[in-house]
């Protein structure tokens, strides 16, 4: 097996309509999140980037596992896996693209081809549960 990329994502559902970000010069949505620090809990992680790329807080009590989906990894080397460990959540503040993001935007199930792998999954397991229209 190649490379491992495990990450924490926030799984924002409103309306059938999941929250999707693009970083900038990147040409594919994936939901928002990223990668651990040294020591931090998905907890810790999902708190700071979502703060980070999108100047809201998550209310720690209302944070809850949805699920992991695994893939290629969107524009890495054949064999190289990106883990998405995925948590909802409620925010608190206005939603604003910062840091490395270049826009957020609601995406529906139409719209799975402009996301990376890994959310394609999620994206099918979401519309089959009639969660995304």
């Amino acid at each position: 097996m190649g490379r491992l990329i495990d990450k924490v994502a926030w799984l924002r559902l409103e309306q059938g309509r999941v929250l999707g970000a693009r970083s900038h010069g990147k040409d594919s949505y994936y939901l928002p999140g990223g990668k651990r620090e040294p020591g931090e809990t998905d907890e810790q992680t999902l708190l700071r980037e979502i703060a980070e790329e999108l100047t809201v807080a998550l209310d720690p009590a209302t944070l809850r596992h949805v699920g992991t989906w695994e893939a290629q990894a969107h524009g890495k080397d054949e064999g190289t896996v990106v883990r998405m460990t995925c948590y909802a959540a409620d925010y608190a503040g206005a939603l604003a693209p910062a840091a490395e993001i270049a826009e957020t935007r609601w995406l529906r199930y139409a719209d799975r081809g402009s996301v990376s792998p890994a959310v394609r999954l999620i994206f099918d397991d979401l519309h089959a549960a009639g969660d995304l229209r």
